[in-house]
């Protein structure tokens, strides 16, 4: 039993099993089955006939877009539909969208968990292959070290940096939000206002996923957007 929003994501290898329904059939009852019952809505659902081997998926990345629009979860029928990459899986995650594979739902936190394992890891081979690597910098008799006086200006290039990634994640909201503007648009809405209005009305969340949209937000967002 479910109780979120969810975007369905369905993918075929071949043409074949797109037109037959071979595979494809399947997925969608394995989606259905899962979300039987609960308070659940399904804001979209995306077909997609495409390697599994391939990370460029127009399809998939609509969907990812849709999800973090609509601050949706993407569901999906089987682990390996979404890929059979785990660094794929890892970089989606990083995309800030959650997703459940319906034959292993515990993947998702799982997966992170793993992913999270190995690179602790590999942080401690690096470690300890730099200090093998300074010590015998040291025994040649290479002197070490660097500028610790600037500390101010660290700071402020860490400070531009944070600020950056701010920025950067921003203006990735806007994008996946101006399709969404321009057809609330196409449909006669000409204001601020009314665009706001029909963002609330379709129940899309602020960047900050709560609270309602305001003209001034939606200026922000299309300025940012353009």
């Amino acid at each position: 039993m479910a109780n979120d929003r969810f975007v369905a994501y369905f993918r075929v290898s071949t043409i074949k099993q797109g037109v037959s329904g071979l595979g494809l059939e399947a997925q969608q009852e394995a989606v259905r089955s899962y979300l039987n019952g609960g308070y659940w809505k399904r804001v979209a659902e995306f077909t997609e006939i495409e390697s599994g081997k391939r990370n460029d998926r127009p399809a998939l990345a609509e969907a990812l877009s849709v999800c973090r629009v609509r601050g949706a979860t993407l569901i999906i029928a089987k682990l390996d539909r979404l890929a059979r990459n785990v660094h794929f899986i890892s970089s989606m995650m990083e995309a800030g969208v959650e997703f459940i594979a319906v034959d292993f739902p515990q993947a998702n936190r799982l997966t992170i968990h793993i992913l999270a394992a190995v690179a602790e890891h590999e942080a401690l081979m690096i470690s300890t292959r730099t200090k093998a690597a300074l010590a015998a910098a040291r025994a040649r008799g290479v002197v070490l070290g660097g500028d610790r006086g600037n500390i101010a200006s660290m700071a402020a290039k860490g400070n531009h940096a944070s600020a950056e990634k701010r920025s950067a994640g921003a203006t990735k909201r806007a994008a996946d939000l101006l399709p969404v503007i321009q057809r609330i648009q196409a449909l006669g809405a000409s204001s601020l206002r009314e665009i706001a209005a029909a963002l609330n009305d379709r129940d899309i969340p602020t960047s900050t996923s709560k609270g309602r949209w305001y003209a001034t937000q939606v200026r922000r967002v299309l300025s940012r957007a353009a």
